[in-house]
């Protein structure tokens, strides 16, 4: 599958599903664990009644056997000395070592009733504690599925969209290379080499002239040759100029900017192009300036082509640590929100700033002009 045929809604909406049965079984977890909690509470209170009861009723059997051991010596006397004691008292002695006898053995049935319940309330509350803490434990690695979810997938569809936009955009680079060679061939074609085959008929001329008119028409037709070659070669110029400017290498990015600026408005009668330049003119990285360059060239040319503008205003500052450069026109502007999915240049732009970790805002309304602001950090 590639990144044309991915269908990025599909998986927003996966996406939107797993956080949502996330989300449904995090709300399950953290009900176990309340009604855990709360059954934890309840054991820890009855388990605290149970100690309690076991402490009472150990502290009675002690009192029960104190006393059977009385009922039991007095039993025994009553025994060995029958005659002295009136049947009452006999039967009474009887029945009172039994009495207690039977207390105390339904109290040591108790005891063992209830360790056996606070025994087995230990092992519950030790189960629950255990549930409890395996909870938490699920609910924290739940959350951070959760956090991981709706932060870094959430995006995963701009991402694919931004590749998709970022692998279109290299290909119409590809094809503006193609059909950038293909102006200049062109343009070679029909402008330096026309005149270069020109320039051979009409030196073949010159020799056919001096000898059938005589030197002064020769001579005059020399002369209309060497413009023909001047012609070509300023033609030739501008061609290398379009390619990359030498005096960018030669001069710098200020002075560059400023011949440059100055030649578009030579060949732009209708508009006017004023330039502003704040700070020091020293030189920066040739990286740089080749990417400042592109961009107010970029910026001049969009305004030249597409905004019908009469009047065009570039301003740059260089700051200690940074450069700014900003383009205005008077042009019929745009709407910035719905700009069209062929802005390349735009794309291109925002692409080589990224480049340099700089900024690129742009303010446009229609029919108001439009506004470029670049800002590019300096190392």
């Amino acid at each position: 599958m590639t990144l044309k045929t991915f269908d990025s809604k599909a998986l927003d909406a996966i996406l939107e599903k797993m956080i949502v049965t996330v989300e449904e079984s995090k709300h399950e977890i953290f009900e176990i664990g309340e009604k855990c909690r709360q059954d934890y509470e309840t054991l820890v209170k009855e388990l605290d009644e149970i100690k309690a009861a076991v402490s009472v009723v150990i502290q009675q059997t002690d009192e029960l056997e104190t006393k059977s051991r009385f009922a039991r010596l007095r039993l025994a006397e009553v025994s060995r000395h029958f005659r002295d004691f009136s049947e009452q008292q006999v039967q009474e002695a009887y029945e009172k070592a039994h009495m207690i006898q039977t207390q105390l053995s339904m109290n040591r049935q108790r005891e063992i009733h209830l360790r056996e319940r606070r025994n087995e309330l230990e092992r519950r509350l030790h189960s629950l504690k255990d549930t409890i803490e395996r909870a938490n434990h699920l609910i924290s690695q739940t959350t951070v599925v959760l956090n991981y979810l709706t932060s870094d997938l959430r995006n995963i569809s701009e991402a694919i969209e931004d590749a998709k936009h970022k692998q279109e955009f290299g290909l119409r680079v590809i094809e503006a290379q193609e059909e950038e060679r293909k102006r200049i061939s062109r343009e070679i074609h029909d402008g330096p080499a026309q005149m270069l085959a020109n320039m051979l008929i009409r030196s073949d001329l010159v020799e056919k002239i001096y000898h059938e008119r005589g030197v002064e028409e020769a001579l005059e037709e020399i002369r209309n040759l060497k413009e023909l070659v001047r012609g070509s070669l300023k033609e030739v110029r501008r061609i290398i100029y379009d390619l990359r400017p030498m005096a960018l290498d030669d001069l710098g990015l200020i002075p560059t900017l400023r011949k440059y600026l100055s030649t578009v408005e030579n060949y732009n009668q209708n508009t006017i192009i004023t330039y502003t330049h704040l700070g020091e003119e020293r030189r920066l990285l040739t990286n740089y300036e080749i990417a400042v360059f592109r961009l107010v060239q970029e910026s001049v040319q969009n305004a030249l082509k597409h905004s019908k503008a009469t009047e065009i205003q570039v301003k740059t500052e260089l700051r200690k640590n940074s450069f700014i450069a900003i383009v205005k026109d008077n042009g019929v502007g745009f709407d910035v929100n719905s700009i069209r999915e062929g802005a390349f240049g735009i794309v291109g732009m925002r692409e080589r700033v990224g480049l340099l970790n700089g900024e690129i805002s742009i303010h446009s309304k229609i029919g108001a002009g439009t506004l470029i602001i670049i800002q590019i950090p300096l190392q």
